[in-house]
């Protein structure tokens, strides 16, 4: 454990946290933790993932300009369902996206589980995209990746980057919560109150 992961994992989870508040800091919050977590990723040869925070980075940018359209009169931005067809579109893509990169992982790197570390590369890919769209699935997806990630951490030694994921699936469920309450409420808005 370093210096340099304890302020990635807190960094994280203020990035998280904002996100699940549906508070648009979360973007240039994340943009900071992206970066701190690529060079770890570097050093523990998890490479995928390096490149992941890499395009994470774009996509921080992306998510702010997607989120400063459609705010709610309270600054919290307005959140959505995923079109069936956009959700197969983006699993198929993670899935020919993970094995495309675990193959040149395994075969050209000296990388460290080359197979696993692509999907789940790929398919955060699919969720971080999913999630400056608004949709609420994007928080199903981080749980199963977040569960995913706590077992590879693990076994890279990565003991606290391990816990904070392990945090992230409970923030994840937060999030969800959150985001499936605000849909519901956004969908079947309550009457506001006549006066007699």
């Amino acid at each position: 454990m370093s210096d340099l992961e304890i302020a990635a994992v807190i960094t994280n989870i203020l990035g998280v946290w904002l996100t699940a508040r549906r508070i648009r800091w979360c973007w240039p919050v994340n943009v900071l933790a992206v970066l701190l977590y690529g060079w770890i990723f570097y050093e523990a040869k998890l490479y995928s993932d390096t490149l992941l925070q890499g395009v994470f980075v774009v996509l921080q940018g992306y998510g702010w300009w997607r989120w400063s359209q459609g705010g709610l009169a309270d600054g919290k931005v307005r959140v959505a369902r995923l079109p069936l067809r956009e959700g197969l579109l983006g699993l198929l893509c993670g899935a020919i996206g993970g094995l495309l990169l675990g193959a040149l992982m395994h075969r050209y790197t000296d990388a460290s589980a080359p197979w696993m570390d692509a999907l789940l590369t790929a398919f955060s890919l699919v969720a971080s995209v999913w999630a400056a769209r608004k949709y609420v699935v994007s928080w199903w997806l981080w749980i199963v990746l977040d569960c995913l990630y706590v077992g590879l951490f693990l076994f890279k030694d990565l003991h606290l980057t391990a816990g904070l994921y392990a945090g992230f699936v409970v923030l994840a469920v937060y999030g969800l919560r959150a985001w499936q309450q605000d849909l519901a409420r956004q969908e079947h808005p309550r009457p506001a109150c006549q006066p007699s």
